[in-house]
């Protein structure tokens, strides 16, 4: 009687994974503060992405993190560079599972190639953006880069492109710089409402950040609803195929209102700190692992989500079979 009148349902399509891909490495390396998720091998990426493909997943994020960082962020639009390289990875592994399909059978199985197009993971200083002589976020030419990050990640293959970094006209800026390149078709997932976050803590080890201080001056204060939705509004006016709540768990209010007023997509990022909370806890036998999972991504459907970025994805796949 539940499951019949359960008004709100999971999908694995509605589900996307976050996975890290770090040049240099020989081997998984284990990320300490997020059991069970790794810094991937390109050859492990691969496994990775095939096992969402055949979960049935809707999405993989894809972050790099390359073996040299500077100023600006070099690697980051490197044809050659570690996420162009996993981004063109993930897109043979699925299209590997696809050739799997029994002939005669129709659609695809995914997932969507989507790359975080941010320069964090890029910059020797850590922060998302290009400094300026005073050491703030030169929020323009931090757009410069955007641009021609987005157009890398296009040409080697994401069908999706997505900027996190909350740089003021980031979204304009890459449509325009994707048409003018040709890529019209590859989408844009905005980060639009963006908390200044504890709980991106586990992130920070999982793409070896090397931030010193915080991102206060770019990514909103946790206090304001009313900002987040007008940071929503800005992005959908500049043309977002999607627009994103993050974090997730903690702006469930803001995900609610950004739902209702949005005429594209909504997604919402279940993030690190999230993701080690229910670990820790259910590691210490205090709750019931896959049933505090379970709610906690219901809860950010029941919210509005259309799609939920977490790192249970293909856990959750799984279960709901």
């Amino acid at each position: 009687m539940r499951r019949l009148a359960a008004e709100t349902r999971l999908h694995a399509a509605d589900l996307v994974l976050p996975l890290f891909v770090k040049e240099g490495l020989a081997e998984p390396a284990p990320i300490t503060s997020m059991p069970g998720q790794v810094q991937h091998t390109e050859a492990t990426l691969r496994d990775a992405v095939a096992d969402a493909a055949r979960a049935g997943l809707g999405g993989v994020m894809l972050f790099g993190i390359p073996a040299e960082r500077d100023a600006t962020g070099t690697a980051g639009d490197d044809p050659d560079g570690i996420l162009q390289r996993g981004i063109r990875v993930a897109r043979e592994a699925v299209a590997a599972v696809e050739a799997e399909a029994p002939a005669g059978s129709s659609g695809r199985p995914g997932p969507v190639v989507m790359a975080d197009t941010c320069l964090d993971e890029f910059t020797d200083h850590g922060h998302c953006g290009v400094l300026a002589a005073d050491g703030s976020v030169d929020n323009d030419a931090t757009l410069d880069r955007y641009a021609a990050m987005a157009v890398a990640q296009a040409r080697a293959g994401a069908e999706v492109v997505a900027p996190s970094g909350m740089m003021d006209g980031q979204v304009a800026v890459i449509r325009d710089a994707l048409d003018d390149a040709g890529f019209d078709q590859v989408s844009i997932l905005a980060y639009s409402a963006k908390y200044a976050s504890a709980f991106y803590g586990p992130f920070r080890e999982a793409v070896d950040s090397s931030l010193q201080g915080d991102r206060r001056t770019y990514q909103m204060d946790a206090a304001n609803a009313r900002e987040g939705l007008r940071e929503a509004d800005l992005d959908l006016a500049e043309g977002a195929d999607m627009v994103m709540v993050k974090p997730a768990g903690t702006s469930l209010d803001v995900l609610r209102s950004v739902a209702d007023r949005s005429d594209v997509p909504v997604a919402a990022y279940q993030v690190s700190g999230e993701y080690a909370m229910i670990e820790a806890a259910a590691a210490n036998g205090w709750i019931d692992r896959k049933a505090a999972v379970l709610e906690s991504v219901t809860a950010i459907k029941r919210a509005g989500a259309d799609v939920v970025l977490t790192y249970w994805a293909n856990e959750i796949a799984e279960w709901i079979k």
